[in-house]
């Protein structure tokens, strides 16, 4: 018989706390560590911090609850339809009179805790615009001085430091030294960031680290490192692990190069390749002003002879013109007339003699013997004096 229970007319009788306790120490004694893998249904996260839950499958519910003690580490996001292996110790809960699932770890089933982490804040940043190309940047071309986010002891900033020297020997370097990996470490690049922004000269930054597994780089997919990146004012060159890893990192920045070397070949031209490029343009530049008036000049000698061409034309059409209307003006000039025989005669005024001006006659009306008159014919005049008058009709 039980300690707590009563015997009543030969029955063995419990109270409710009584028998509730007894399952409790029965349950927690039979599954004390156990792993229970289901579906999440009805999720909800407490304000306090604790997250509740059900397990399920096709035909059960087991209630969870996961107390913050416990969920601070998780990556992930825990949401309703994600299939979880849940680790804990099996509990009855007096006041509901529910069994359920003490948790105290939570790994997601099919893929890794780390890689589901990264798809869940890669799909949350996304749908901010944290990745999108217009919030991008260009990198300038020949930036005068470039900071350098990285360990100061890894290769990924010995490889960097050689190949910048190798090709732009005087380009000025700022190197601000921060972990790259553990705990603390997307903290201290978080920080770097905003502090290299206060530096106003910088024109570029280099976010590096070498490889590593998806534990070693993790700090790069952290939410605090891609919202420094994204709030820089500085164009952000993401430089993390080998060409086939991605980070978070590299979505936001404005340039991802493959690795720490490639961030370096990127960053700045080779100084001998622009030095080549620069005498070639100057000889390019010196060369075109002489090709550029020769070519002017020659339209312009093409531009004369048509205008030559055009006028000569003008002309010889203008003098047909004039020539037409003097053969006009010569059809019916006096002068035509008289030389066809006929005469002009003038009454001179009394007493007066060439050059006065004298009156035409058309008619012997008024004429008497002794006027001076004058005659012009085609060629030269004559002064004659009238000695008779015929008043003899014309027709």
């Amino acid at each position: 018989m039980s300690p707590n229970a009563q015997t009543n007319a030969g029955r063995l009788v419990y109270s409710v706390t009584q028998i509730t306790r007894e399952i409790k120490v029965v349950l927690e004694d039979a599954f004390p560590q156990v792993w229970v893998e289901g579906e999440v249904s009805n999720f909800k996260l407490h304000s306090s911090g604790h997250m509740y839950f059900a397990l399920k499958d096709p035909e059960s519910v087991l209630n969870c609850a996961f107390f913050r003690g416990s969920n601070q580490g998780i990556k992930f996001q825990i949401k309703d339809g994600l299939k979880i292996l849940c680790f804990g110790r099996v509990g009855f809960y007096n006041k509901s009179g529910q069994t359920q699932l003490y948790v105290e770890r939570v790994e997601p089933k099919g893929v890794g805790e780390l890689q589901l982490a990264f798809e869940q804040l890669k799909e949350r940043l996304q749908k901010e615009g944290l990745f999108d190309e217009a919030h991008k940047r260009p990198v300038p071309m020949l930036p005068s001085k470039i900071g350098i986010v990285t360990s100061p002891t890894g290769a990924a900033i010995r490889d960097i430091l050689h190949i910048l020297k190798r090709r732009f020997n005087d380009i000025e370097v700022l190197i601000y030294p921060v972990k790259v990996q553990g705990e603390g470490a997307a903290e201290d690049i978080s920080g770097a960031i905003k502090e290299m922004n206060r530096i106003k000269d910088i024109d570029v930054l280099i976010l590096a680290r070498g490889g590593g597994s998806l534990e070693d780089l993790w700090a790069f997919n952290e939410e605090a490192v891609a919202r420094a990146i994204y709030n820089s004012g500085i164009p952000v060159i993401s430089a993390v692990g080998h060409e086939i890893d991605y980070t978070i990192a590299d979505f936001v920045a404005d340039l991802r190069a493959p690795t720490p070397s490639a961030a370096a070949e990127l960053v700045i031209a080779n100084k001998e390749d622009l030095s080549g490029k620069l005498d070639s343009l100057i000889r390019i530049l010196r060369k075109y002003p002489i090709e550029a008036i020769e070519r002017y000049g020659q339209e312009i000698d093409d531009l004369c002879r048509r205008m030559d061409s055009h006028a000569a034309h003008a002309i010889e059409m203008g003098a047909e013109k004039v020539n037409s209307l003097i053969g006009m003006l010569d059809a019916l000039s006096p002068l035509a007339i008289l030389k066809r025989g006929y005469s002009i005669t003038l009454m001179m005024p009394e007493g007066g003699v060439p050059p006065q001006r004298g009156r035409l006659l058309r008619s012997v009306k008024g004429v008497k013997a002794g006027d001076i008159i004058e005659t012009r014919l085609a060629v030269g005049r004559m002064t004659s004096e009238v000695k008779e008058i015929s008043k003899e009709e014309t027709r």
